[in-house]
């Protein structure tokens, strides 16, 4: 049974809101774990029909581990892959899946300079980026977003990330953690805060679309636009944090051209 959000006090004297539904339990969110992918589930998944570039654009795909890719983005002139902070730690170095070729190394998450909750960490959104290897980078497609048997997803030109307040329950969502596409629709968001959890997150998004352990990090689209950071699962349903407020706080930009305004090695 679902709960509405219910309004709290805040300490700037407007209202909170804290999603009362999310289960304890699960506050742990789609932490590195013991869990495994289940083949069988994904023997039964539609076939991917469009190919893949070399290098492979992974926006939207499985990134290294139990960490998905999000978007492409730029810091200053370097590319970037976004993805989320509770899944690595920066410095950690990303490699293909033949274990030897780098695809690059991940670098800070999302933090406020300060937190007003004592034992937790405070964030914009659950964000980090990996710095990507020059010879990883998908140059003429860094505007693209692959999702899987979805197809590839092209951002809009100057398009503008959602921000917390963009998002709207009813909006459709999708996803594709573990090179698995779902979609589904917003139900509610509110703030997050948890005793269980050491996190603080100012928004929250809840959306009836089943997540598991290595969807983390992954690109998420509101009403196909670049939207979120899948960070948590609720009974099952998938937890994300805003993509516009993430992007500010680590000084990021969204890639909305092919190359991203640089020019490639060589042109």
């Amino acid at each position: 049974m679902r709960t509405a959000l219910t309004p709290t006090p805040g300490t700037s004297g407007r209202p909170r809101y804290r999603v009362v539904r999310f289960i304890a339990v699960v506050l742990a969110g789609l932490l590195l774990g013991a869990a495994c992918y289940v083949a069988a589930r994904e023997v039964m998944q539609p076939r991917r029909t469009t190919a893949l570039y070399s290098p492979p654009v992974l926006a939207g795909q499985q990134l290294w581990g139990y960490c998905a890719g999000g978007f492409y983005a730029r810091h200053g002139d370097t590319i970037v892959l976004t993805s989320t902070g509770h899944c690595t730690t920066e410095g950690t170095v990303a490699y293909d899946p033949d274990g030897t070729t780098v695809r690059g190394v991940f670098g800070p998450a999302a933090r406020d300079a300060s937190c007003p909750y004592a034992g937790h960490r405070c964030a914009s959104s659950d964000l980090n980026y990996l710095i990507v290897a020059i010879d990883r980078i998908p140059w003429g497609y860094l505007n693209v977003v692959d999702m899987g048997t979805a197809g590839y997803r092209v951002v809009a030109e100057g398009a503008r990330p959602l921000a917390c307040g963009d998002i709207r329950p009813g909006d459709q969502v999708e996803i594709d953690g573990r090179n698995i596409y779902r979609s589904g629709a917003v139900l509610e968001k509110g703030d997050y805060l948890h005793p269980e959890d050491g996190d603080y997150f100012p928004c929250m998004v809840a959306a009836d679309i089943r997540v598991e352990t290595g969807d983390s990090g992954g690109a998420v689209l509101v009403r196909g636009i670049p939207a979120g950071v899948t960070s948590r699962s609720f009974d099952g349903d998938l937890g994300f944090t805003p993509l516009a407020e993430g992007l500010t706080q680590l000084g990021l930009e969204l890639c909305t051209t092919p190359n991203c305004g640089l020019t490639p090695p060589g042109s």
